[in-house]
């Protein structure tokens, strides 16, 4: 604790009163510090600010802000068409979007609220009082109960227990199960009532708030007789936000950082608005359309002042201009006709395509709420959309950063196998071959080289733990799973640990007899020795040192012992152990070394670190134990799953290298034939991280240049958090360093997974950050199930909460939650490729269906003197996009699956199909902007030659522009639904309820409103004219003709190249569609046909894929 013997080492600090008391006169100046409640704040809006911010968030999309411009147009000069053709769907889109999105920011309001009304204990003169947990304050001391959460971070002052220590889970902070001991300040952990703690004075002097979960410096003052008294605080006294208390009755503590000070909150990144890929092509084709648009208006501007050079045409006789337009200068005149050309042509700007893509997103999240196959029984939850923004993104991913402990993993140890003298014995192992000395010192090793507790509970979270069946239930808690797997494991092999009592740990051996062992020191693990000693005295007077670790830690200390017979199973993490007997003057010479290390006030650590390493040799091998942190079902699949669909898994972890590599193997990250590249402080305390990252470039690069020439390799990396930051941090020393960044990046572009141990939260955004700013722009998705993994959660495009065993928060701030990790497959293979799929042709056919709206508007300005004279009637161009062609498209982005979803599931290899936004790219959108002028040349020009012909109808009569527009209409609306109809694939009867039901009404529409006077009208020209089209049998026939002639280019296109450049996915639909036919032929009846059906669905297994 250097930097705690002054002020000088600190940038700020801050000064914390323990129960708001002065100090004495005459010890330090009292300076009341203003701090932050300790309200937690997830949430997005304010009551206050939900409209504006909404409102600038939603235009900054290019099609709202640009119908807002065209509505105010039309408001301010007289424009073809009314106001309300553009204003009534944008005053819809605004606010559905805005309901939606206040409805999902209301859930977390709910969520925070809860939290922050969570009732806690507080010492006020004396007494124990209840307050909400968002009015505490910094310098409250507070009253902690066992399996409560921390309020806010708190320093220790005193606990039940009679050492002044305490036991905690920090599961949801940096996703580590285990108990970890904590320390309450030497000279306050006598005071045990609340009135001895409220008698308290002191003052802590600490760093100001910082995210750093592991480092903390302070110092606190203790006023004896108006004397301070100063003692050093440290990491060990400080108590967590979102940490539990356990295996400890209470506590109390002060208040040091509330609300959104406390290290859980700084390590959350702040909410901002999660944009699609999606979104960003869509805004990226309005441009364009816009840019056609402007286009459009300016060449039809042009051309009405040519066309009207003509004094003739400027001012016929039946339109002559008044006195104030003959003054109006030409520019405004000029301006004011561009405008109103803008308004003709701004429906080729598709805003209902937003309203669309609104309710489309909000609907199809139901889906991923209602599929039972993501429903978990054991926790009877189902998964959760928080935010539907981002559906179509699930079909993207191609880098997927997900945690380990309680995401990969069950948080549950397990003890496999030990080795003793080259013989194995598992877990079930019943009988012995012999009994040996060593195997016997062997278990009993394990039974007391631990920091192991015994907890009698009848139940914890509602499960039952027990050592003996049939008597009172008890449990085993730790700092570590893996002594907990080793102790339990040891249990069915027959040796039991009992508890330690009075300094004595007792066993329960296989006959049945209590062995008691005096347990006189401990040298505890630590993560670079990575080793632990116990020092015990038997009852015969023995003393031994037993002492277990990495492989790497033991076996250099070793003098005896079959080293060569211990062996590391892929996946199991591999501990071993080993003894060393004691006389009574080693034992004596090792109590010197501990007590002089012990009492140095100035490095201390580095003292006992010293004295461990003189006191932990000479060693004698007595075996090694193999323990397993039990994979999630089908975790495994689903990784191998993800890496065959393309996608790169990142683990990042705050676990420690050994355990975290142990589950890549399990969990088939890493394979045997993997490579694994090192990129760890072990290895640049021994070389330069310039060296070595250089090294691994040029590994990983000469690798790539002879892929041609020799077999493929698999490389996987593993980085720590230590050497992560100086990766991060700019070179300054060295002007030759480069740029380690990218050095980095291009080994990991060249692994095919990547591990991180020791992360902290915000170190895990990074790693996300990084990713999401390469030069490839790939498309992130986060996974995990703490508190820890909130900060990656909302940097990543896509965040997926865990609805795990540490806490809400994860969950509370992701954009999707599962039940466990397996779902993430159907949620990504499944229903991630079916909305991007619907999305892409929502929006190509949206784009496409405006254009053959609007481009005959744009051609029959030629034949009317750029007189801005509308086509279509008013009430075809308000419900062309509302009523027509909106529901089908709708309805085909709901439901629409062009190959069975089982398909997905078994070939993975189906998502490439869909990467990197492939059915949004520029070529595709060409063509189907290409296609739909063609389409209106074919419905403008094909109209125009039929009208040619002035005998068009029985009678001899002429038809008008109105039946013309008419006409023309009715082949746009027939024409684009076909088109839907021809690539949808998957038909039920609500398809065609809905695409031939908007035709119907098309047709239903018109017959009424042209066949009706309509007295709230100020003109009656449509009456009659949709009925006169019809009497007419030419017309008839060039409504068939002119459908034909749009769709066949397209048809032919489509079979042209599903015979010469199929897709994976084509050549799948032949394949299916295939098998339908053969085994449809068979079927001679209805009924047949129905048994088929229902058969072939049960056996989906048999389908071919080519």
């Amino acid at each position: 604790m250097k930097s705690c013997v002054g002020e000088e080492n600190w940038v700020d600090s801050r000064t914390v009163y323990i129960g708001h008391k002065e100090p004495p006169a005459g010890t330090e100046a009292y300076i009341q510090q203003r701090f932050p409640d300790n309200r937690i704040v997830s949430s997005k809006y304010t009551f206050w600010n939900f409209i504006p911010k909404n409102m600038f968030e939603q235009f900054r999309r290019v099609a709202n802000f640009y119908f807002l411009i065209i509505f105010l147009v039309q408001l301010i000069i007289d424009t073809p068409t009314s106001p309300v053709t553009s204003g009534l769907p944008l005053f819809f889109v605004i606010t559905v979007t805005a309901i939606k999105q206040g409805y999902e920011d209301w859930l977390r309001h709910k969520a925070d609220n809860s939290v922050n009304q969570c009732p806690v204990h507080v010492v006020q003169h004396g007494k124990v009082v209840r307050k909400q947990s968002r009015k505490l304050r910094v310098g409250d001391v507070v009253l902690v109960k066992e399996d409560e959460t921390f309020p806010c971070d708190l320093i220790l002052l005193s606990s039940s227990r009679d050492d002044g220590t305490c036991f905690v889970t920090t599961a949801s902070l940096d996703g580590e199960s285990s108990h970890k001991t904590y320390y309450a300040v030497q000279d306050t952990k006598a005071y045990n009532t609340e009135k001895e703690v409220d008698s308290i004075h002191a003052t802590i002097e600490c760093e100001q708030p910082q995210p750093d979960l592991y480092k903390f410096v302070g110092r606190i003052s203790i006023y004896m007789d108006n004397e301070p008294v100063a003692r050093p605080l440290g990491s060990e006294n400080l108590l967590l936000r979102g940490a539990t208390l356990k295996n400890t009755e209470y506590i109390y503590a002060v208040a040091i950082y509330t609300g959104m000070e406390t290290k859980m909150a700084l390590n959350y990144q702040s909410k901002s608005q999660k944009r699609s890929a999606v979104e960003k092509s869509m805004n990226a084709y309005l441009v364009v359309y816009l840019c056609i648009l402007i286009g459009k208006a300016f060449i039809n501007t042009v051309l009405k002042y040519v066309w009207q050079a003509d004094p003739n045409r400027d001012e016929p006789w039946y339109n002559e201009r008044t006195e104030t337009e003959r003054q109006r200068h030409i520019v405004i005149r000029a301006f004011t006709d561009f405008l109103a050309f803008m308004v003709l042509f701004n429906y080729i700007i598709p805003v209902s395509m937003y309203v669309t893509v609104e309710m489309q997103k909000f609907l199809g999240s139901y889906f991923i709420m209602w599929d039972d196959e993501m429903f978990d029984e054991e926790l009877g939850e189902r998964a959760v959309v928080n935010t539907s923004d981002l559906n179509e993104e699930l079909g993207q991913v191609e880098y997927v950063f997900t945690d380990k402990t309680g995401t990969l993993t069950e948080n549950n140890m397990e003890f496999i196998e030990c080795c003793v003298d080259g013989h194995v014995y598992c877990r079930v192992t019943q009988c012995w071959l012999s009994t040996q000395e060593h195997e016997e010192l062997f278990f009993r090793a394990l039974c007391l080289c631990h920091t192991v507790q015994v907890k009698e509970e009848e139940t914890v979270d509602g499960i039952k733990h027990g050592i003996h069946q049939g008597k009172s239930t008890s449990f085993y808690i730790s700092s570590s799973p893996d002594e907990v797997a080793l102790v339990e494991g040891m249990k069915r092999l027959g040796f039991t640990y009992l508890r330690l009592k009075d300094s004595h740990m007792e066993i329960l051996n296989r006959e049945d007899e209590i062995e008691r062992f005096e347990l006189l020191e401990v040298l505890t693990f630590d993560s670079v020795r990575r080793r632990m000693s116990v020092i015990v005295r038997a009852n015969t007077g023995e003393l031994y040192l037993f002492c277990k670790g990495a492989d790497s830690s033991i076996f250099p200390r070793v003098i005896s012992g079959k080293v060569e017979q211990v062996r590391a199973r892929e996946g199991l993490r591999t501990l071993c152990v080993a003894y060393r007997p004691l006389s009574s003057e080693q034992y004596q010479q090792v109590c010197h070394l501990l007590s002089e290390a012990k009492l140095a006030l100035q490095d201390r650590d580095k003292r006992l670190a010293e004295a461990y390493d003189l006191i932990e040799t000479d060693l004698i091998l007595l075996g090694a134990t193999a323990v397993e942190d039990r994979l999630q079902e089908k975790a495994a699949d689903t990784i191998e799953s993800l890496h065959k669909a393309g996608m790169k898994v990142w683990v990042l972890t705050g676990d420690k290298m050994e355990t975290a590599a142990a589950t890549c193997y399990a969990s088939k990250l890493f394979r045997r034939n993997t490579q694994i590249l090192e990129l760890t402080t072990k290895r640049t305390e021994e070389q330069s991280l310039h060296d070595v990252l250089f090294d691994l470039s040029r590994t990983v690069l000469r690798h790539d240049k002879s892929l041609k020439k020799c077999d493929f390799t698999d490389f996987g990396l593993i980085i720590d958090g230590a050497t992560l930051s100086a990766v991060m941090r700019p070179g300054q020393e060295d002007s030759n360093s480069g740029n380690y960044k990218e050095i980095f990046l291009e080994i990991c572009r060249n692994c095919s997974a990547v591990l991180c141990c020791r992360m902290a939260p915000l170190q895990k955004a990074q790693i996300v950050k990084l990713i999401k700013a390469s030069k490839e722009h790939p498309i992130t998705l986060a996974i995990g199930d703490g508190a820890n993994d909130v900060s990656m959660i909302l940097e990543a495009h896509v965040g997926i909460g865990i609805m795990g065993k540490e806490g809400r928060q994860a969950v509370r701030n992701s954009d999707y939650a599962i039940p466990k990790f397996k779902h993430l497959k159907k949620m990504l293979l499944v229903h991630g490729h079916y909305y991007y799929i619907r999305i892409s042709e929502l929006v190509q056919y949206f784009f496409y269906k405006n254009v053959c709206f609007i481009f005959p508007q744009f051609l029959y300005q030629f034949f009317c003197g750029f007189s801005q004279q509308p086509l279509y009637d008013t009430a075809y161009l308000t419900l062309y996009n509302i009523s027509f062609t909106s529901l089908p498209i709708l309805l085909y982005s709901l439901i629409e699956q062009h190959i069975n979803m089982d398909i997905l599931k078994k070939d993975p290899s189906l998502y490439r199909d869909i990467a990197k936004n492939s059915l949004l790219r520029w070529p595709i959108f060409i063509y189907w902007t290409i296609l739909g002028v063609y389409d209106a040349i074919v419905m403008f020009f094909g109209a125009y030659f039929l009208f040619d012909n002035t005998t068009f109808t029985s009678n001899g009569q002429m038809f008008g522009n109105w039946t013309f527009g008419t006409l023309v209409f009715t082949v746009l609306v027939f024409t684009v639904t076909f088109k839907l109809a021809l690539d949808t694939h998957y038909w039920t009867w609500i398809n065609h309820f809905v695409i031939w039901g908007s035709l119907i009404f098309f047709v239903v529409f018109s017959l009424l409103w042209g066949g009706i006077i309509w007295p709230f009208l100020n003109y009656q020209r449509m009456y009659y004219v949709f009925m006169q089209m019809l009497s007419s049998g030419p017309a008839w026939l060039s409504i068939i003709l002119l459908i034909t002639a749009g769709l066949l280019p397209d048809v032919v296109k489509k079979v042209i190249w599903r015979a010469l450049w199929p897709t994976t996915t084509e050549r799948i639909q032949v394949g299916t569609h295939t098998h339908i036919i053969e085994d449809y032929g068979s079927a001679k009846t209805t009924a047949a046909v129905f048994v088929f059906w229902k058969n072939y669905c049960k056996t989906k297994d048999r389908w071919v894929l080519l």
